[in-house]
């Protein structure tokens, strides 16, 4: 291997563990096991990797910026995301510029706008929200856009994602199996793809193999907030549910408080699984069962798959899907 090419999936690759643990143990960060921290430090002794020599960038002495568009900088899934990100721009010296686009599109428009005007060399892309206007920016933008956790339906924009399908239809099944019939389905907005295209259709596929009947009435899309789940649980306490998925945590953590608060025992009378574990799965009581995904690496690999696009490196795949899983708290039985 050519030492002057070592690279972290390199190492990441040989000591046969993620990138994000690559960079953690790089960044002295202590949340890695002793066996290997050690493992990964051997690797990097054999192969004689240097995060500085990496970026390449530092040879003519250029400083590269990333832009990071992040929907809302409060929501601790896109913080976690962010983290991810920002290790990795650590590593190869990168400046970032972080901007929030307010979850609207019209708002993510301006904000891409603005940051290619300051001739960034790429931007990390993090919103809920790709219409058509958006889409085109990508296409004539000089500079690279990686989409993280963000969904492109047409597959345009390289991405790292779950499959949000999948994922949502065994968190369902996962209701169904515990005996509930009538599931209602939460989240933000239906005209945003993810919810539409991906949460909702694995809702529904979950429904038809079990097969139920979908029912529009169970359907509550709100935004993504605590409060908007808060108000939204009365709904949901009259509606005929007895079961909810939850597209996002602090509308989890809303509609849990809401319940309680109107006299309704989860898991008891009512069962939760919400989707993106954050902190927040834990700071509720009963905490909260969830989907987990491996946001800190989603950001990392998407600004690893910047990097190589912006040396003008060919992706080996340039729509990564990683694994999920669901994590059981308390508010399934």
């Amino acid at each position: 291997m050519d030492k002057e090419n070592v690279t972290i999936y390199d190492v990441a690759r040989e000591a046969g563990v993620s990138m994000a643990t690559v960079s953690r143990v790089v960044n002295g960060n202590s949340n890695v096991k002793q066996a290997t921290k050690e493992k990964v430090l051997a690797v990097i002794k054999d192969l004689d990797y240097r995060p500085n020599a990496v970026a390449r960038g530092l040879a003519s002495k250029k400083t590269t910026t990333v832009g990071v568009i992040i929907p809302d900088v409060t929501d601790e899934f896109f913080s976690e995301l962010a983290r991810g990100i920002d290790d990795v721009a650590s590593m190869y010296h990168y400046n970032i510029i972080l901007a929030n686009s307010d979850e609207s599109g019209s708002k993510e428009l301006q904000v891409l706008e603005n940051l290619l005007a300051k001739q960034v060399d790429g931007v990390v892309f993090m919103g809920n929200v790709i219409d058509e206007e958006l889409r085109a920016e990508f296409r004539h933008s000089h500079a690279p856009i990686v989409l993280a956790g963000s969904v492109d339906e047409q597959n345009q924009q390289p991405s790292v994602n779950i499959d949000y399908i999948e994922a949502t239809k065994d968190a369902v099944k996962k209701l169904v199996a515990n005996g509930h019939k009538q599931i209602a389905f939460v989240s933000g907005n239906l005209d945003q793809s993810i919810n539409k295209n991906y949460r909702l259709k694995g809702y529904k596929e979950a429904l038809a193999e079990a097969g139920l009947e979908y029912n529009e009435a169970l359907v509550f899309a709100t935004d993504y907030f605590y409060g908007s789940g808060y108000r939204i649980a009365a709904d949901v306490k009259n509606s005929i549910a007895t079961a909810a998925y939850v597209g996002d945590d602090e509308l989890a953590a809303g509609l849990l408080n809401g319940l309680t608060d109107d006299g309704v025992s989860v898991p008891n009378d009512f069962e939760i699984i919400t989707s993106n574990n954050t902190k927040l799965t834990q700071v509720t009581r009963p905490q909260l069962t969830s989907i987990t995904q491996p946001m800190y690496d989603m950001g990392a690999i998407a600004m690893r798959m910047l990097t190589k696009l912006m040396n003008k490196e060919e992706l080996d795949e340039p729509t990564v899907v990683l694994p999920y899983g669901i994590i059981e708290r308390q508010t399934t039985k």
